[in-house]
């Protein structure tokens, strides 16, 4: 994978998977631009508001003059239906479906040859827990926003997304109950989504659009009842 001068964009990138996903890039060569509420050495900004995606994608663009690839990885807010306000839900929708699309529609007349959009859902938008609709609705959003894309965008960009499940950002060696669950044995961390993404935007991946890749340790796939296999369910 040859990622040398490359351009990538990169959101919600100061912290977490989004910052392992931008020292990866930079690691190989590439050019990293990101865009995070919190500060960092590139751009600082809301990506809930239109300007600032404006302000950013023209920095990038009369920095470098176009982009190869484009990663929305920026985290929406999660609250639950007991709590949450509509200003919140709104809010959530925006950072985590609006913002990639619009910076996608942004970026469209810049993109490189063999361009390559990443959007980064979550396991949550096929799986929930209780309090979690405003994260939830936007994860499914985004996975669905891919495929859009993938038909609208053929021939000139290609789109995936990728589905984390549980990734520990700290890198911390879970075990137990929390290890076994997963199929893989382990919980996941941000190596394991970043190494997908730098896969999906290489060559060696080229017939793969429109699709979204879970990464959960096969976590989402083992059933679970209550009593079989040694699983029980506490109550409160």
């Amino acid at each position: 994978m040859d990622f040398k001068e490359k351009v990538v964009a990169v959101t919600g990138a100061a912290q977490g998977i989004g910052k392992c996903i931008a020292e990866e890039f930079t690691k190989q060569g590439a050019k990293v631009c990101i865009i995070d509420k919190l500060p960092n050495a590139y751009f600082q900004g809301d990506l809930a508001d239109e300007q600032t995606l404006c302000r950013f994608a023209e920095k990038v663009i009369a920095d470098y003059g176009h982009v190869d690839y484009l990663i929305n990885n920026a985290l929406p807010l999660m609250k639950g239906i007991d709590t949450c306000s509509y200003e919140e839900f709104e809010y959530a929708l925006r950072v985590g479906i609006t913002a990639p699309f619009y910076l996608s529609k942004l970026f469209l007349p810049h993109f490189s040859q063999n361009a390559v959009i990443i959007n980064i859902s979550s396991s949550r938008d096929r799986m929930s827990q209780p309090q979690t609709e405003s994260y939830t609705a936007a994860k499914g959003g985004i996975s669905a926003l891919t495929h859009a894309l993938a038909v609208s965008l053929c021939g000139k960009v290609r789109v995936n997304s990728i589905s984390p499940g549980w990734i520990d950002t700290s890198y911390k060696k879970h075990a137990g109950a929390d290890a076994l669950q997963h199929l893989s044995g382990r919980v996941g961390n941000p190596l394991d989504i970043a190494n997908m993404v730098l896969f999906l935007c290489s060559a060696q991946a080229g017939f793969i659009t429109g699709e979204n890749i879970c990464i959960d340790g096969g976590m989402t796939k083992q059933m679970i009842y209550h009593g079989d296999y040694g699983w029980t369910l506490e109550t409160k």
